[in-house]
């Protein structure tokens, strides 16, 4: 049956959350405070935080400097990710990329549909590898961020869970996770 196994250790992960808005500042930024306040409530480690203007080569720099960094496992970003003409979180990460996780997209959908409705396919919600790191990529509002978080995220980035997580493909976790 899937679920915590908590017979077994907890491992953190180090985290990165990247907030892509050409309006928000870090005090009015809830989707980035959200994220960050989950990860760390949860035994995560925060290694940085920042936020970038809806422009695909500002968002490919900070991600990969923070690719370039080993400690950084998982990268959150939230914003650009719908269809006005400034979002493009997409088309700047997914070059990145050298696997997409389908079932991520998938997933956030399914529990997204509860929340927004059939708005949630305005969203292009995605999340893939790009080295041995995870980029997870999900809309700007603070509601669509809780939904990731809250019963996906939360359970993806915990190396108790099972019957796998994502702990298991990171390249410290792959025998104590396997």
């Amino acid at each position: 049956m899937p679920g915590i196994d908590p017979s077994l250790p907890f491992y953190p992960l180090g985290m990165a959350v990247l907030t892509i808005s050409d309006t928000r500042t870090l005090k009015t930024d809830t989707s980035g405070a959200l994220l960050a306040e989950r990860l760390t409530g949860a035994g995560h480690t925060l290694l940085a935080r920042a936020i970038v203007t809806d422009d695909i080569a500002a968002i490919r720099a900070q991600l990969q400097e923070w690719l370039a960094d080993p400690a950084i496992e998982i990268i959150l970003t939230t914003g650009g990710t719908g269809f006005s003409p400034r979002d493009n979180t997409p088309e700047a990460v997914r070059p990145l990329l050298r696997r997409e996780m389908d079932g991520f997209s998938v997933a956030f959908h399914q529990k997204s549909l509860q929340s927004v409705g059939v708005a949630t396919m305005q969203s292009r919600a995605f999340a893939g590898q790009a080295g041995d790191a995870f980029i997870f990529c999900v809309p700007g509002s603070t509601g669509a961020c809780r939904d990731a978080w809250d019963g996906l995220l939360e359970l993806e980035f915990d190396s108790r869970h099972k019957p796998c997580s994502i702990a298991g493909a990171l390249p410290r976790l792959r025998e104590v996770c396997a």
